[in-house]
């Protein structure tokens, strides 16, 4: 039987983080970027994951952050790992990695096969590879816009390390995404969202659940209501 795991990013308040927690997920996502509705500050950050329990991986995306940035971040969250969603170059990752002693996951945004090709240069540098969809055209931030790439892109995909899956994924479609690109961890953010930057603790119950019982049955029923 084939596992999946699930990270939920962009986590900014206790309702969501506990629904999260008891749901069981495997990874939670903090957003240190000021532009993203999801934001949190440090101080915010570290009140809310004050009781994270052990097994859940805490995770910290920043977009090209500076080593004072990630230092104050650090010195009051206990994040397990480093999301850069920014145009970090691969010595930008391996200094990270080397200076903070923390797993660094590289996001890679994914249109067509040249975007899949660059992320070769990543490869074997960062822990984690993240694939999600290019941001639209004029945005203001790297991601968390609700919007999918062509899944079937992954298939030729054969990195050294794991990776997760990312980019307009909900409780209908995740089933599909999964079965198309072969992912065995999937990222949610917008998918289980009330409105822009608020998570709904409905919405995270029902993606995990469609997870978990692709995970137990190999089968999917679908929601329409919740597709994107």
């Amino acid at each position: 039987m084939r596992k999946f795991t699930v990270k939920i990013c962009g986590i900014n308040d206790k309702s969501a983080l506990e629904t999260a927690v008891e749901a069981g997920v495997a990874y939670i996502g903090l957003v240190f970027f000021e532009k993203s509705p999801r934001h949190l500050s440090v101080i915010q950050a570290a009140e809310l994951v004050a009781k994270l329990p052990a097994r859940i991986q805490c995770v910290g995306l920043f977009v090209d952050p500076t080593d004072t940035q990630i230092a104050n971040t650090l010195e009051a969250v206990p994040l397990d790992m480093i999301q850069l969603h920014g145009k970090e170059s691969p010595e930008r990752v391996r200094d990270i990695r080397t200076k903070f002693g923390r797993a660094v996951m590289k996001v890679i945004a994914l249109a067509t096969q040249n975007d899949l090709a660059m992320a070769s240069d990543y490869d074997g540098v960062a822990d984690w590879m993240l694939f999600d969809a290019k941001a639209p055209e004029g945005a203001d931030r790297p991601g968390g816009h609700g919007v999918g790439f062509d899944w079937s892109l992954l298939q030729n995909w054969h990195g050294k390390g794991p990776w997760m899956l990312a980019g307009g994924l909900n409780a209908n479609n995740v089933a599909t995404a999964i079965a198309v690109s072969g992912a065995k961890v999937v990222d949610v953010s917008s998918g289980v969202e009330a409105t822009l930057g608020q998570k709904d603790p409905i919405k995270i119950k029902q993606f995990m659940e469609s997870v978990q019982h692709l995970q137990s049955t190999g089968q999917y029923t679908t929601r329409p209501e919740h597709a994107i």
